[in-house]
């Protein structure tokens, strides 16, 4: 992938939703998520509410036609949740490889797992029990292995953990050798 712009990125990721009454366009919606979550914001309403205060000169470098408004947190939401995370963690993930750096001639990754407190899966567990699952949809928070460049700090890859399983098996995927 070239040197593009993140807005490039995006605007190559199909868009899920039905044409008929979409109003915003995808890229645009994902540039106000990436410069919400970058500012700081930690829900999907406070990336809304940081995307209210921003000028019209910088709602129009992220895509937005001037005169159109801002998309709510409910399209904002929608957009997110119907990506396939996968494609999209993909993209972004090539995008970033082109911004690493080396120390010394060398590419330095760290590797480190992390479960992601206050997260909820797709698929509820029935019986309630909150300890059950975690890496794969069982009802747990999911534990992620992620692969970061010490260079710039940017996550280059990330695997999510099986369920009862030890981080060795998904750093062998993240690195893709047997």
């Amino acid at each position: 992938m070239s040197r593009q712009p993140l807005t490039g990125v995006f605007a190559t990721v199909p868009d899920p939703r039905r044409r008929r009454g979409v109003r915003h366009r995808l890229d645009a919606v994902l540039a106000l998520a990436a410069v919400g979550v970058l500012a700081g914001c930690r829900t999907l309403l406070a990336i809304w509410e940081h995307a209210r205060d921003l000028t019209p000169g910088q709602l129009r470098d992220l895509g937005l036609p001037q005169g159109r408004g801002v998309p709510s947190e409910s399209t904002i939401r929608r957009a997110l949740a119907g990506l396939d995370a996968g494609d999209f963690d993909a993209r972004v993930a090539s995008w970033v490889l082109t911004r690493t750096g080396t120390i010394g001639g060398r590419l330095v990754i760290a590797v480190d797992g992390k479960t992601m407190r206050g997260a909820k899966p797709k698929n509820n567990n029935s019986s309630g029990n909150a300890d059950e699952g975690g890496g794969d949809g069982g009802g747990g928070a999911p534990h992620l292995l992620s692969a970061l460049d010490q260079g710039t700090g940017a996550v280059v890859a990330q695997q999510r953990v099986a369920d009862k399983t030890s981080e060795i098996p998904a750093l062998r995927d993240l690195a893709g050798t047997p």
